[in-house]
């Protein structure tokens, strides 16, 4: 994890007229990402971790330049595709780093059975074990959603509508496909989500309006962080 590949990312809360009339001109430039299931695009199921102070949350909403949070997610409730998801914030700019864990691993991880990672050649394991051994990071709210995404190769340039955000509040059982979960945005409210390297098309750019839209400091685990 020595070069660190950041990228752009804007984040905007648009209303169900935005939404039609942007995906309508989008989906004539863009291609749908490749895991869509048709234009409902596909579902995530993530588990956020925080330490004893919710210092991801905090850092959050206070908007500190450097941050980073740490997640267990996967897609289409497939098993059989998990990542360990490490995402840094730095000044406007951001990095992901993942790897995969299996059903078992993930189910050791949260129940705070770790120890086994000490064996494991892998760094980003290695670290989440360090924080929760000496942070007390653990996991702390499931969110869901679905997510309709588009991209276009010039740029590099990945648009996602957010919808249907859910959390699980406190549940781990993150496997468990009918745990109760309470909405955690206005079903008439979806987050925008852009991202790109060193530049957005002009063509893209317009269709999105970013510069006459409020960029906002969106955090879905922050908005399911609000009921626990």
């Amino acid at each position: 994890m020595n070069s660190i590949k950041y990228r752009h990312e804007h984040k905007l809360y648009i209303n169900l007229g935005d939404y039609y009339v942007i995906r309508t001109r989008l989906k004539h430039l863009m291609k749908l990402d490749k895991n869509s299931k048709g234009d409902e695009g596909y579902f995530i199921r993530s588990i956020y971790f925080d330490d004893i102070n919710d210092k991801a949350l905090f850092e959050k909403i206070a908007g500190v330049n450097h941050r980073e949070k740490f997640r267990i997610r996967f897609y289409n409730n497939d098993v059989s595709y998990i990542k360990l998801e490490k995402k840094i914030k730095n000044n406007g700019l951001t990095a992901k780093f993942s790897t995969l864990v299996s059903v078992d691993e993930c189910n050791k991880i949260l129940n705070e059975d770790i120890d086994w990672i000490r064996y494991k050649d892998d760094d980003l394991l290695k670290e989440l074990y360090i924080k929760m051994k000496s942070e007390l990071f653990i996991p702390k709210t499931i969110v869901d959603y679905n997510r309709e995404a588009y991209t276009y190769s010039t740029g590099n340039v990945r648009v996602t509508f957010d919808k249907s955000i859910r959390t699980g509040i406190f549940s781990k059982k993150i496997f468990d496909e009918d745990i109760p979960t309470v909405k955690a945005l206005d079903s008439n409210i979806i987050i925008l989500e852009v991202k790109y390297d060193e530049f957005i098309p002009n063509i893209i750019s317009d269709i999105l309006q970013i510069g006459e839209r409020r960029i906002t400091s969106v955090s879905k685990y922050a908005l399911s962080r609000a009921f626990g």
